[in-house]
């Protein structure tokens, strides 16, 4: 990523986050950021949603928020260019979705291209869009977990830049699965955030890169560890990233 006029090199990235519910990996972002663990601050949160309880994490920490309710928008054009406008208003450098629930328009999508994020809970590309978990167990999976990803405008189809792997066990519910998924989501996102931030990783809308050499697999997060396989996973047979 450039690092935009009057910033240097060691400047916190700003970072405005996106939710509809519980927020609960904007609450492992800030934590990271806290914590000098991401180079980064979170300087903004928007919800679609009045009722958001992750709003609550950004009045704990004192990150300015706001609510934009799309049931008060006659389209999600709309919707989405208010959305815009908001977001823009924080200057970010970095869009963050974290359970943001909601199917952005192509327009909105390329005006942030190469700049915004999405979680979503399953290694894609398989599983996109949702009940991933118990799609996942009708489907005998051996293992599930959780992808980061760059957005476009298909759905759960941008570049893949890194994962994080969960074994299922026999006696596995949809509940189960996804409480142990999201516990790896919260060391997967923060770390995932962290590399972009710094350059690590870069995605202009071409080639997605990982350090400076293309990425032609995603990034896999140790379960165990939360180590990141590196330039062994640039080293695996290609993954499809849509």
């Amino acid at each position: 990523m450039s690092v935009p006029a009057g910033q240097s090199a060691a400047t916190p990235k700003r970072l405005v986050v996106l939710i509809s519910g519980r927020g609960s990996n904007l609450g492992a972002l800030i934590e990271a950021c806290e914590q000098d663990r991401i180079p980064a601050q979170v300087v903004g949160v928007i919800s679609n949603r009045p009722d958001a309880a992750g709003l609550g994490f950004a009045e704990q920490h004192h990150i300015p928020h706001q609510v934009l309710n799309h049931r008060d928008y006659p389209s999600r054009e709309a919707f989405d260019a208010d959305l815009a406008t908001a977001i823009e208003d924080y200057a970010p450098d970095l869009v963050i979705l974290a359970g943001f629930m909601r199917i952005l328009t192509p327009g909105f999508v390329d005006r942030f291209t190469g700049r915004m994020l999405n979680i979503h809970p399953s290694l894609l590309p398989k599983y996109r869009g949702l009940d991933t978990h118990a799609r996942a167990l009708a489907d005998g999976e051996p293992e599930h977990g959780a992808s980061v990803h760059f957005v476009t405008p298909e759905l759960d189809g941008g570049p893949v830049i890194m994962q994080a792997r969960v074994p299922v066990a026999p006696d596995d519910t949809p509940e189960t699965l996804a409480a142990r998924v999201q516990r790896a989501e919260h060391r997967l996102y923060p770390e995932a955030v962290r590399r972009v931030c710094s350059g690590e990783i870069q995605w202009s809308g071409r080639i997605l890169q990982a350090d400076g050499s293309p990425l032609e697999a995603p990034l896999q997060l140790d379960e165990d560890t939360h180590d990141v396989s590196g330039p062994d996973a640039r080293s695996r047979p290609p993954h499809p990233v849509g």
